[in-house]
């Protein structure tokens, strides 16, 4: 028995792939939850209708996928062009530190409403932009591994979040908590539903899919960073400006990593905390994955993961299984979807 790569990926195929990660993500999950002796069924149901069956859990998982949709994009945009950003979480947390910091400004604070959340926002994506051109850099100019600095980075970046939100950025009025100083109220995102988290950002989120989708299919650039994904040489030879094209993939992909900081300080929390991201950067690389790197799907794979994340809570309190069932899902979904996308590009020869 071989495997024998397939010479065109049938269209069918490709949409299936992610459908059959999920559903076999999900009978992973269920046999764990049925050695915690519950009905795996039951507690699926219970997941939806925490997420989806009232006004409240509806807009919280529409809050939650928010975010999510920005991060996921972000990787799949870089991913597409092969460059691997796993620096979500560092761009997402500078993003977000740059709105109050930059909201300090007198121009800001008095801006008129719409232009304090334009300038506030081009500040956030303009940071997670700036975090990840290091790393891209150092990949064209000495060769060096953009896994291991964006990676690293994460980590660089939260101390440094810490250490601003504690020093010069502290909120006076925090009574001591560790908080930065709030986002302008001009600045601060309308909410869509009365009397929920529901805001403005969910419109922006829905989108940047459909843009990023016409910027990839139908402009000069977007066809260079794919050919730069398929075979980066045969691009060069063609050619492509490699280097150009990472740089502005790379200012891309940052630049909505940090946007979703943006969005979610400014349309949520109002302030930035180190606990302001419950991983929403290394969540953003299962979506993109199981999104198949194409940009309309990660709307559809965020709303996924929200659900799941939204839900697991109501199904804890009535089942008493741990919420952390819903990370073992989205976990288990890129795992089944890696398998996925090599039985789309391979078939068994015997």
């Amino acid at each position: 028995m071989r495997f024998e790569r397939r010479q065109s990926v049938p269209a069918a195929l490709t949409m299936l792939a992610p459908l059959c990660a999920v559903l076999a993500a999900l009978v992973i999950a269920g046999g764990l939850i049925a050695l915690a002796g519950r009905d795996p069924l039951t507690a699926y149901g219970l997941i939806l209708q925490g997420a989806l069956g009232s006004r409240l859990g509806l807009t919280e998982t529409l809050t939650r996928a928010t975010p999510l949709i920005l991060t996921g994009l972000a990787a799949a945009v870089a991913f597409r062009a092969k460059l691997w950003n796993i620096g979500g979480e560092g761009q997402f947390y500078m993003g977000a530190l740059a709105v109050p910091a930059f909201g300090l400004l007198p121009f800001v604070a008095g801006a008129p409403a719409p232009l304090a959340v334009l300038l506030c926002l081009l500040a956030g994506a303009v940071a997670g932009m700036l975090l990840l051109l290091g790393p891209v850099v150092l990949k064209l100019r000495l060769g060096v591994d953009e896994v291991v600095t964006t990676l690293l980075l994460n980590f660089v970046v939260v101390l440094f979040v810490s250490m601003m939100i504690e020093r010069p950025l502290k909120d006076p009025l925090a009574f001591g908590w560790p908080q930065s100083v709030p986002v302008p109220k001009a600045a601060e995102l309308p909410g869509l539903v009365e009397r929920t988290r529901l805001h403005a950002g969910l419109l922006i989120a829905l989108a940047l899919p459909l843009a990023v989708w016409w910027l990839q299919s139908r402009t000069v650039f977007g066809l260079q960073s794919r050919a730069a994904g398929l075979n980066a040489r045969a691009a060069a030879f063609a050619g492509v400006p490699l280097g150009r094209t990472l740089v502005l993939v790379g200012c891309l992909s940052g630049g909505l990593a940090g946007l979703a900081g943006a969005i979610e300080v400014m349309g949520v929390k109002g302030y930035v905390t180190t606990d302001l991201s419950p991983n929403y950067g290394y969540a953003g690389i299962v979506i993109a994955m199981l999104a198949h790197l194409h940009p309309v799907g990660v709307i559809a794979a965020a709303l996924f993961s929200a659900v799941m994340f939204v839900g697991a809570d109501s199904m804890s309190r009535a089942l008493g299984v741990p919420s952390y069932i819903a990370d073992v899902i989205v976990a288990l979904s890129l795992l089944t979807m890696l398998v996925a996308i090599f039985f789309t590009q391979f078939r068994v020869r015997r």
